[in-house]
Formats: C-alpha cells, sequence, structure tokens
C-alpha cells in the first residue's frame, strides 16, 4: 500500500499515549507524505506524538504537523477545532478525517452491568465520532474528501460482544453514524468507511491480555485506514472492512 498522499491534509484524532493506535496511524500517514493535523484532549500528549515524528524524520518535505488539544465529547466546544486545524495549515479545506478517539471497556454481564460504564462507553466512542464528523464535514465537502472511523469487529454480525455490551453498542453506532455521512454526503462528493478491528496490539492491551493473544497489528489497521482515505478508495465508501487477528511470528 504504497500509495502517495502527499499535499494532502489529515486530521486524526485519538493520538494520545505512545504505543497505542493512533500514534501508528500517524506515523502510517506522515510516511505518505500527508500534512497531518493531530488531535487528542491532552495537549502534552498529542505534542509529544507530532515531536516524535518530527524527530524521527518522518514529516517530508512539503509537509507539516500541528496538534490541537480538544474535548471530542462536546459538540459545541469541538466547533472552532476545524478552523484551527484550516488556519493552522493555511488552508480551506480538508482531505480526510479519521476517527479514532475512544476507549475500550469491559461491562460485564448485562444484568451487572454498571449504568455509569454503559455511558462512559457510548460518551468516549459514539459521542466522540459524531462531534468530530460536525464540526468537520463542512471543510471535507469543500475538498470532495472522505472520513475513516474506527469501529470494532465486536459491532459485526460476527463479532462477539459478550461482556461489552456498551463497547459493542458504542461501535455500532459509529457504524450507523459512518452510513448516514456516506448516504448524506455523497451527493457532495464525500466518501465514508470504517475499519472493524479485532483486538489490535496497542500497549495497553499487551498489558491486559499479554503478549500471546490474537491481535490485528497497528500497522496493518493504519496501512487500510490510509487505503481508505486515499484516491485508490475513491469508488469505496459506506462499507465496513473486517480486519481479523493472527498469532505474532516468532
Amino acid at each position: 500500500m504504497g500509495h502517495d498522499l502527499a499535499g494532502s491534509l489529515v486530521v486524526i484524532t485519538g493520538v494520545s499515549a505512545s504505543g497505542q493506535l493512533g500514534e501508528a496511524l500517524a506515523e502510517g500517514f506522515a510516511s505518505r507524505g500527508a500534512s497531518l493535523a493531530l488531535v487528542a484532549r491532552r495537549a502534552a500528549e498529542v505534542a509529544a506524538r507530532g515531536a516524535e515524528l518530527r524527530n524521527a524524520g518522518l514529516v517530508q518535505v512539503g509537509a507539516q504537523i500541528s496538534t490541537h488539544a480538544a474535548d471530542l465529547a462536546d459538540p459545541e466546544g469541538t466547533r472552532p477545532l476545524a478552523a484551527e486545524v484550516l488556519a493552522a495549515h493555511g488552508r480551506s479545506s480538508i482531505d480526510a478525517v479519521i476517527c479514532a478517539a475512544g476507549g475500550f471497556g469491559m461491562t460485564g454481564p448485562l444484568d451487572a452491568a454498571d449504568p455509569t460504564e454503559w455511558a462512559r462507553q457510548l460518551h468516549i466512542n459514539l459521542d466522540t465520532a459524531f462531534a468530530t464528523t460536525r464540526a468537520f464535514l463542512p471543510a471535507v465537502r469543500a475538498a470532495g474528501g472522505s472520513f475513516v472511523y474506527v469501529a470494532s469487529i465486536a459491532a459485526t454480525a460476527g463479532g462477539n460482544p459478550g461482556g461489552m455490551a456498551a463497547y459493542a453498542a458504542a461501535k455500532s453506532g459509529v457504524v450507523a453514524l459512518m452510513r448516514a455521512v456516506a448516504a448524506e454526503e455523497g451527493a457532495h462528493g464525500v466518501r465514508a468507511n470504517a475499519v472493524a478491528p479485532a483486538a489490535i496490539r496497542t500497549a495497553s492491551n499487551v498489558t491486559a491480555m499479554g503478549g500471546d493473544a490474537r491481535y490485528v497489528e497497528r500497522e496493518s489497521v493504519a496501512d487500510v485506514v490510509a487505503f481508505l482515505a486515499s484516491p485508490m478508495a475513491r469508488n469505496v465508501t459506506g462499507q465496513v472492512i473486517t480486519l481479523t487477528g493472527t498469532a505474532e511470528t516468532p
């Protein structure tokens, strides 16, 4: 997947802690020549990821990286974010928005599930995707660009939501949101798709589940997301791509 994204401006949300998916997404897009606007809730964390990309020499000639802090679950607070990104890059449109902000959490059997944790899962996964979409849609529409959402295999027909019903429900909502964007915005040239990976080999997942579980590699997710955001996927919209895990090769 060596497609070139030079000249494009890509927004990636959820680029916070080291070793997580957002970091790999940023590396993948930077290596393909895109200018990036990285967004996370904590300014220090997202600034650190941006600095790492620059120090690693991944930012290609002609590209730039900006970092932005925002509570993406706040629809009104997120509204000014698009204007901030456009101003930082001197642009009038955005080519792609990658909605990767969120978080995993087990809620256990439904008859014992904590309503507070149920609401939190919807808040950090679905509300963030909605607020991000709402904030950036005009700028993406101006470019005839695309949205890519991170869902979960647990939200697909073949997935197992047992013990994680709130997370699966939130990610199912993300898929429905994606399909709404694809249906409503196709006339404006906007595409929307989602990836639905099994457990990803992130630092937090390895700490919780060990290193021998069947994981989807972060770089594999980044490759598919980059494809969906690129002109190579110009005829792909409204789709969910499932990514299954494999055991680590010795």
